[in-house]
């Protein structure tokens, strides 16, 4: 047999051109791709929730610039914290479940800024050993506050 993408298929008489396996392999990949791309959200974490004073914070300070004018900020977990490179960095978060039932706001998702680190809050937050630690508009925004429950269950994406 030659060395050739046409195969010749015997009951129609056609001929019919394939793609090469890597090409076939690459189409797939993309469509997987897409696919994962589109369904799914990103990471999987907890999220509490502080309230003020929001200040000293160990990213800015007392530098009241950094804040978000929407008031949607967090203080990073270990998880996420880097050393310091969370600092700045801005994730889109949603509420996915509690331990309390209809503790989610539905469809609700806000971007957030980290501004300080979990070690380092002027004010307890509402839980411990969470991803993030969201300001009580953040965290009111994406869950429903009379629930009680100290920690929700997040999806969020940089």
């Amino acid at each position: 047999m030659a060395l050739s993408d046409d195969v010749h298929v015997p009951c129609t008489g056609k001929m019919h051109r394939s793609l090469p396996l890597l090409q076939r392999l690459a189409l797939f990949s993309l469509v997987v791709l897409f696919f994962l791309h589109t369904c799914c959200y990103g990471d999987v974490g907890t999220a509490a929730r502080y309230a003020p004073p929001y200040l000293p914070t160990t990213c800015y300070g007392s530098d009241t610039s950094e804040f978000p004018s929407s008031n949607l900020f967090a203080a990073s977990g270990e998880g996420i914290w880097d050393n310091g490179a969370a600092c700045g960095r801005q994730y889109l978060v949603r509420c996915i479940s509690a331990s309390l039932r209809h503790a989610c706001a539905l469809n609700q998702t806000i971007q957030i800024k980290i501004v300080d680190y979990i070690q380092g809050l002027p004010s307890p937050p509402s839980a411990r050993n969470t991803t993030m630690i969201l300001s009580s508009k953040a965290f009111g925004a994406i869950a429903n506050l009379t629930t009680n429950s100290p920690a929700i269950n997040i999806e969020f994406q940089q």
